[in-house]
């Protein structure tokens, strides 16, 4: 006897706002002000870990939520590499001003992220254009992530770690970077 398969359930409707996956990226970016207050005490370095696990964590935790709940919505798609811009950019700011992390990392990050947002949002504004992230950024972030915390966190020995990070980051996140180029120019011909 053939086992009968249950239907998949649909997405629901991807215009949402309030779902459980939107609020679990939110307090991600939120978790920006505990992670700089952390790093600014030595004593609490520990916390600014445990913090910056925890924002890795979510950054799994949402995606998974939003499929599992068959909620993934243009927020969600919005809202999750903003959430991951907005820890990374203040941790590597505050890298910055404590002359912890090269400038160039800060700038290239910096620029990146404008050059990707300012086409995207045109084009959600004028042709109903949702980006979505790609494998090359995601794991480009990922990378970035733990060379923050290998430059907060040096490991003895492997005192190249911090520095071969970044740039396995870089090189991850300028391929991400072509191919979101490659994904606007597909979207103005078809839009033109």
């Amino acid at each position: 006897m053939s086992e009968i398969k249950p239907e998949r359930a649909k997405l629901t409707d991807p215009s949402r706002i309030l779902t459980m996956a939107n609020m679990v990226s939110l307090l991600r970016a939120l978790l920006a002000i505990p992670i700089i207050y952390t790093l600014t005490n030595p004593d609490w370095l520990t916390y600014t870990f445990l913090l910056a696990i925890a924002g890795v964590l979510s950054d799994a935790l949402d995606g998974y939520l939003a499929r599992r709940a068959h909620e993934v919505t243009h927020f969600g798609k919005w809202l999750d590499p903003i959430a991951d811009f907005i820890v990374i950019f203040s941790v590597a700011s505050y890298l910055i001003l404590i002359d912890k992390l090269p400038y160039w990392f800060y700038w290239f990050f910096l620029i990146r992220y404008v050059s990707i947002a300012v086409p995207a949002i045109y084009l959600l504004n004028h042709t109903h254009f949702i980006l979505h992230s790609n494998w090359w950024g995601k794991w480009g972030l990922g990378i970035s992530a733990l060379a923050l915390i290998l430059h907060i966190f040096p490991v003895k020995y492997v005192d190249w770690l911090p520095e071969v990070t970044l740039w396995s980051a870089s090189i991850l996140l300028a391929v991400s970077w072509v191919t979101y180029f490659k994904t606007f120019i597909q979207a103005f011909k078809t839009a033109s």
